[in-house]
């Protein structure tokens, strides 16, 4: 009963790593979760071969012992047995590679039309994020550095070496696309549940594309080796409701205002329900350079308010 209650207790469903795991942490992407389906049907597969091949061994052993079988027979061809160990070893690799395939293509797939593009920057050793679509100046822009928590300064519920001091606030249920790069040593940005794994190269940006299906907070580290402190460069994605990321967005966006309260608009897709900041009577103008512009420019027409 206790050996149950352990394994059950160490598979449960999990954003972060824990002692003695198993399997994958929670998928909260579609990636995820075909990586996670993949990873199952292959391991069907190689359970059939385990069974097949000791089945196979043992068998050898039992009526291939020297005291059972003092003399054993010469066979220099079998004709069946080499078709049937030629074919059906081909046979599983395509049943293996047809579903990988297809997940392999999917993420590496790009999406067009992102809701969010943010800017993953890895520096020895913190790493610097940057919401693109909100820097109309330097002096309104949505940057901020994330370090890690240090070992001897963290709060109660915080995981040892996973927490930061600044985390990636992304909306639920919308796309984002992600660009990485690297200001000086080669690193990667990786978080599981996510199904990311993405190399941060300097003087190279690459991109990919996700979509967190639901709320919650996400655990990365460094998944290359890239220096001294690799083990202190992790990752926290925050997933959060539209609405909160509106006012998550807002309180950080500089320089704030007594009239900055977030003003959701109205959309005829559900997808794209943002918002924008500032006083209405002012019109549309830099305090006006949020999700809404985005919005307005992707309906191509004025956002009514609501």
């Amino acid at each position: 009963m206790i050996v149950l209650e352990w394994l059950f207790l160490t598979i449960a469903p999990c954003d972060a790593a824990e002692p003695w795991q198993l399997g994958s942490q929670d998928a909260a992407t579609p990636i995820m979760q075909g990586i996670t389906d993949l990873h199952h049907d292959v391991f069907f597969f190689v359970i059939l071969i385990l069974v097949f091949v000791s089945w196979i061994l043992g068998r050898a052993l039992w009526h291939f012992h020297y005291k059972k079988n003092p003399i054993p027979q010469r066979i220099v061809h079998g004709t069946t047995i080499e078709i049937l160990r030629t074919i059906f070893p081909s046979i599983i690799p395509m049943f293996i590679a047809i579903p990988s395939f297809a997940l392999l293509y999917s993420m590496d797939e790009v999406v067009v039309d992102p809701a969010i593009t943010i800017k993953a920057i890895g520096h020895q050793w913190y790493r610097t994020y940057e919401y693109s679509d909100y820097n109309s100046s330097d002096e309104q822009s949505l940057t901020f550095d994330s370090y890690t928590i240090p070992e001897d300064d963290p709060e109660l519920g915080q995981s040892r070496l996973l927490e930061v001091d600044n985390r990636v606030v992304v909306p639920a249920k919308s796309y984002i696309r992600f660009i990485v790069t690297s200001a000086d040593v080669p690193d990667s940005w990786a978080v599981p549940s996510l199904g990311v794994k993405c190399d941060a190269v300097p003087g190279r940006l690459n991109q990919t594309s996700i979509s967190v299906q639901r709320e919650g907070v996400y655990y990365g580290q460094c998944s290359e080796i890239c220096g001294t402190n690799h083990a202190f460069m992790p990752i926290v994605v925050e997933a959060v409701p539209r609405k909160d990321y509106g006012s998550r967005v807002s309180n950080q966006l500089i320089p704030q205002t007594a009239d900055s309260s977030p003003i959701f608009i109205g959309s005829p897709n559900p997808k794209k329900t943002l918002f924008f900041w500032g006083d209405p009577s002012r019109g549309y103008g830099e305090q006006s350079l949020t999700l809404a512009w985005l919005w307005a420019r992707e309906e191509k027409r004025k956002p009514t308010l609501t």
